[in-house]
C-alpha cells in the first residue's frame, strides 16, 4: 500500500513556512493529504486558501473542513480527521507540538519539520499583520490577494496613462494597461466607427480589464498600478451608448474595489493620438466621474497641475495607502 501523508492547518494565509512543510512531506511520501480549516469570519476565506494549495501544490490531495473542532483535543481531531479522509495515515506531518499527540490517537508517525521556524522564519500572524513586510514569504496567488490596488480615472487625454507608467517605474511594480483603448485601436484598424459601439463591447472590456488585473496582482511588488478599471467602464457605456448598464455595473460591484483611485483633472491641454473624440465633454466626463466615485463610495484623491506636480502628489497618496496595508484588502461595494 502506498505511504500516505496528511497535515492539518489553517494555512491562515498560506506562507513559504507552510511550503516548505509541504514540499517536505512530498519529499517522503507517496500520497499526501491536506486538511485546511476554514472558519466563516476569515479574511482570506478558507476556500480561497484551500485553491492557493491546490494550485502551488498540486500534488497534494487538498481538504477544506468547517474549523468547529475544540483545537485542544486531540482525540477528536484525529475521530474527525479519520472519517474526512476515509483512512487512517502512515505519518502526520506538522511544524507543532501537538503532533505527537494527534499522531497518537490517529495510530501513526509522526515528523516534526522546522518547529523553530528557522528554514522559513514566518508566520500566519505575522502575514495577517503586515502582509507588505512578509512580501518575500508569499507565492504569487496570495501576493495578488494582498497587492494594494491603486486606480487611475478621468477623462481622456489627462495624462492617466503616462502617470500609471511613471508610478510603476517608481515602485518597480507592473502596471495594468487599458484593454478599451486596445480594443478602439482594432476597431479603427478594422474600419469600423469609433463611434460605433454595442452594450456587449463595454460588458467584454469590463470583464477582461478585471481579468488582466487579477492577473498583474500575482505579479505586482505589493502596489498595483491600474490604468482604468471596471468602474471607470461604467461611465464609459454611459459616455457612448447614452444610458447605464446594468451588466457592467454588476461586474464592477463584484469586482475588488481598489484601496485608491488617483482622478486626473482636466486642467491639462488636449492632446489628439487618433483615437481619441471627446474634447468637447471632458469637463462632462470628469464630473460624472466625480459624482459616480462619490455615489459608489469609491475612495479617490484627485491630481492637478503639471505632470510633474501630479506625479508627486500621486506618489503621496500611494504611499499613504502603503502605509495603512496591515489592514485587510477591501471587499467589492456598492
Amino acid at each position: 500500500m502506498a505511504n500516505r501523508g496528511l497535515i492539518v492547518g489553517k494555512f491562515y494565509p498560506p506562507h513559504r513556512g507552510h511550503h516548505f512543510l509541504i514540499n517536505t512531506a512530498l519529499a517522503r511520501v507517496d500520497e499526501l493529504h491536506v486538511i485546511v480549516c476554514g472558519q466563516p469570519a476569515q479574511q482570506p476565506a478558507g476556500a480561497l486558501r484551500a485553491a492557493w494549495l491546490r494550485e502551488v501544490h498540486p500534488e497534494a490531495q487538498v481538504l477544506l473542513i468547517d474549523d468547529t473542532l475544540d483545537p485542544n483535543d486531540s482525540k477528536v481531531w484525529a475521530e474527525h480527521s479519520i472519517r474526512w479522509l476515509g483512512f487512517v495515515p502512515d505519518v502526520v506531518f506538522s511544524s507543532e507540538d501537538y503532533g505527537d499527540r494527534f499522531a497518537h490517537f490517529l495510530g501513526c508517525r509522526h515528523v516534526q519539520v522546522d518547529k523553530a521556524r528557522r528554514a522559513v522564519p514566518i508566520s500566519g500572524t505575522q502575514v495577517r499583520a503586515d502582509p507588505l513586510a512578509c512580501w518575500d514569504y508569499l507565492e504569487p496567488p496570495t501576493r495578488g490577494y494582498y497587492a494594494r490596488r491603486v486606480c487611475l480615472v478621468g477623462a481622456e487625454s489627462t495624462g492617466k496613462t503616462t502617470l500609471a507608467q511613471a508610478l510603476a517605474e517608481h515602485y518597480h511594480t507592473v502596471w495594468v494597461p487599458e484593454y478599451g483603448r486596445d480594443h478602439t485601436e482594432r476597431k479603427l484598424a478594422g474600419g469600423d466607427e469609433a463611434s460605433h459601439w454595442t452594450a456587449e463591447e463595454f460588458v467584454r472590456i469590463a470583464q477582461t480589464q478585471c481579468a488582466y488585473e487579477d492577473e498583474a496582482a500575482r505579479r505586482a511588488n505589493r502596489v498595483l498600478i491600474c490604468d482604468t478599471d471596471a468602474f471607470a467602464t461604467v461611465i464609459w457605456h454611459w459616455r457612448y451608448m447614452g444610458d447605464r448598464s446594468s451588466a457592467v455595473e454588476s461586474i464592477a460591484a463584484r469586482h475588488r474595489r481598489p484601496d485608491l483611485y488617483l482622478l486626473t483633472d482636466v486642467d491639462t491641454p488636449f492632446v489628439q493620438d487618433g483615437t481619441r473624440d471627446g474634447e468637447t465633454i471632458r469637463v462632462w466626463m470628469h464630473r460624472a466621474f466625480v459624482a459616480e466615485l462619490e455615489a459608489w463610495r469609491r475612495p479617490y484623491r484627485l491630481l492637478t497641475g503639471s505632470f510633474a506636480e501630479r506625479r508627486v502628489q500621486a506618489i503621496g497618496h500611494v504611499d499613504a495607502v502603503l502605509a495603512t496595508a496591515n489592514r485587510e484588502p477591501p471587499e467589492p461595494s456598492r
